[in-house]
């Protein structure tokens, strides 16, 4: 338990002290925000503010996770790893997307190919590893079943299948956390719930794992304790990113950020074996995506749009809702999300331990 006060610790003052340098320098560098002409017109002064932020969430949770080893000397695990990849992988493909619409002075960076491409190498790269190299357990990184609390046994992908699945997950994940990052804070308050979440679910599943206490309930899973302290200096390092990125944002995470976190998202999912209770967690991430899909195949078909703007947070600014009211709404509804993942994930170890 330690270890994971640490790793929050280091990661949240590492990030806060970290920022404020990062606004200097990419302000120096010139490296500001090109705002969408089509969004709500309030955007529009946020033009030229210092982007390319998720730089110092990365930092700061690499930092946050390794002085948490040094500290308490407790040894690095396979999964947390292959989480920590796909979250810097993923970030590189941001990073890239970031300058690329820096240099070119428009809010365009990569294209979609390109972008899905990286997604698609980071993935089948981490699905491939995490099923791979099993403890003496027998206990692999991820599992090849589809999971809600713990693995379905009649649901399972195979090697193959896993991999295309993985694809599917870390595509979702960080498409659907880059869409919620447009209003100031939002992206970076909602995935500290969902990480401060993971927190609890890594811990518990540490407390109650089949190889340390083989009792009814107990989960199998690899690693949990170590990749807890991935998801607490995720935590950490977001928290201390909104003390600049809250409105009025002094700096933005950009695609580097927003495509890192919702790859560690997609990654704790798969080493925690809770893919489908995800979308509960997540609920706010889900329905800003779902927003953009709907809009999509609505107007297609009908030439109509269902919201004024997609993502779905837009649609309330343009209905005349503050920034801020609709930031602190959605915050409220992210923590209901969080607590409800966590009912159902407490209420079932309840159910499996009476069970039995």
């Amino acid at each position: 338990m330690r270890g994971v006060f640490i790793a929050a610790g280091v990661a949240l003052a590492v990030s806060i002290l970290l920022t404020p340098y990062l606004i200097r320098f990419f302000a120096r560098q010139g490296f500001g925000q090109e705002i969408r002409a089509e969004g709500p017109s309030s955007h529009q002064a946020k033009r030229g503010t210092p982007t390319m932020g998720g730089v110092a969430i990365l930092i700061a949770i690499w930092l946050g996770y390794l002085l948490s080893h040094l500290f308490t000397g407790e040894p690095i695990t396979l999964s947390a790893l292959l989480v920590l990849f796909l979250t810097t992988a993923l970030g590189a493909v941001g990073f890239l997307d970031d300058f690329l619409k820096l240099r070119r002075k428009r809010n365009l960076g990569l294209n979609k190919t390109s972008k899905l491409v990286g997604q698609l190498v980071t993935a089948v790269v981490f699905g491939v590893l995490a099923v791979r190299f099993a403890n003496g357990d027998g206990l692999t990184p991820a599992s090849t079943n589809l999971s809600f609390v713990r693995d379905i046994a009649v649901l399972s992908f195979g090697v193959v299948g896993f991999v295309l699945f993985a694809y599917l997950v870390v595509a979702a994940w960080s498409n659907a956390v880059n869409l919620t990052d447009g209003l100031d804070g939002l992206a970076a308050g909602t995935s500290a719930m969902v990480l401060a979440t993971y927190v609890i679910i890594a811990f518990w599943q540490f407390r109650n794992a089949c190889e340390i206490s083989a009792a009814a309930g107990c989960y199998q899973v690899r690693d949990p304790l170590d990749v807890g302290l991935v998801a607490a200096a995720a935590m950490g390092a977001c928290i201390g990113f909104l003390w600049w990125n809250a409105a009025p944002a002094r700096i933005f995470m950009g695609d580097t950020g927003s495509l890192a976190l919702g790859g560690l998202i997609a990654g704790l999912s798969m080493v925690t074996r809770t893919e489908l209770l995800l979308v509960v967690i997540g609920g706010v991430f889900v329905v800003e995506a779902l927003s953009v899909a709907l809009q999509i195949v609505i107007f297609r078909t009908t030439r109509r749009r269902l919201f004024r703007m997609a993502p779905f947070h837009h649609h309330f600014e343009l209905a005349g809702w503050a920034e801020t009211t609709v930031i602190i709404r959605f915050w409220l509804l992210a923590a209901m999300c969080a607590a409800l993942g966590l009912g159902l994930f407490y209420s079932e170890w309840l159910t499996a331990s009476a069970g039995a």
